[in-house]
């Protein structure tokens, strides 16, 4: 069956979101003594691990988007003694969401890609997270255009990998699993989620991590343009199509 529908992930398959936080760490902790000689390697790693813990349970209703925000970096900075008192820890937070927010940028050719998908294909946002976040990201990243539709969890109920919010976004756009292409970095919820619904997934793995199907795609990276492409539509797009 032809492809006739595009479904991204969001973060860290479009939008940068590792490389953004580790800049943001770098630059919130710059200058402070609390943090001289720490590998900021390990710093990013101790916050994607609590990341991964606890936005779960944000997007569950456990604790608000902002309770969620402040007990992370709580935990985070705890072992530094930076944040001694509320209003220091406060003042970090507010700090690193600013430089976030600043340094946000999309995956090297996620741009591109998109540009040279839209009039040819449908395209959908499949993602784990609030709408009006990921409304303002794709502003932000001059995206918003280029996609026909935005799925998140938030309103559907409930997180991918579960069927549900893949068969919402097949209804939406008006596609059928056999038609449809799911692309994102996450195995779990991106790769297992769509192979559950049959739709053909396409692992964007830039870690170089081990595959754990080798019948499931990968790529490493949305370039060369022309090879992705042939990846995901199973056709060369025209050299006039691209331009």
């Amino acid at each position: 069956m032809p492809v006739t529908t595009v479904l991204f992930d969001l973060d860290d398959t479009l939008f940068d979101h590792a490389n953004t936080a580790r800049a943001a760490l770098a630059t919130s902790t710059a200058g402070l003594p609390e943090f001289a000689g720490t590998d900021l390697e390990t710093l990013y790693q101790q916050y994607s691990e609590i990341l991964e813990e606890m936005h779960p349970r944000v997007m569950a209703g456990e604790y608000t988007h902002e309770e969620g925000r402040r007990l992370r970096f709580q935990r985070l900075l705890a072992p530094y003694g930076a944040t001694r008192t509320d209003a220091a820890l406060a003042d970090f937070v507010q700090q690193h969401y600013s430089h976030y927010q600043r340094l946000r940028h999309p995956i090297a050719g996620a741009v591109p890609l998109l540009e040279a998908l839209k009039p040819h294909y449908k395209i959908g946002i499949l993602t784990n997270n609030r709408l009006a976040e990921q409304q303002e990201k794709l502003q932000h990243l001059g995206m918003t255009h280029l996609v026909d539709a935005l799925i998140t969890s938030e309103e559907v109920g409930v997180l991918k990998p579960n069927p549900r919010i893949f068969q919402e976004s097949l209804a939406r756009l008006h596609s059928r699993p056999d038609e449809t292409v799911m692309v994102g970095d996450n195995w779990h919820a991106d790769v297992v989620g769509a192979l559950e619904v049959g739709i053909r997934p396409i692992w964007l793995n830039r870690t170089a991590s081990l595959r754990p199907l080798a019948h499931v795609e990968e790529i490493t990276s949305f370039e060369p343009l022309t090879e992705v492409l042939l990846t995901i539509t199973g056709e060369l797009l025209p050299a006039e199509k691209l331009s």
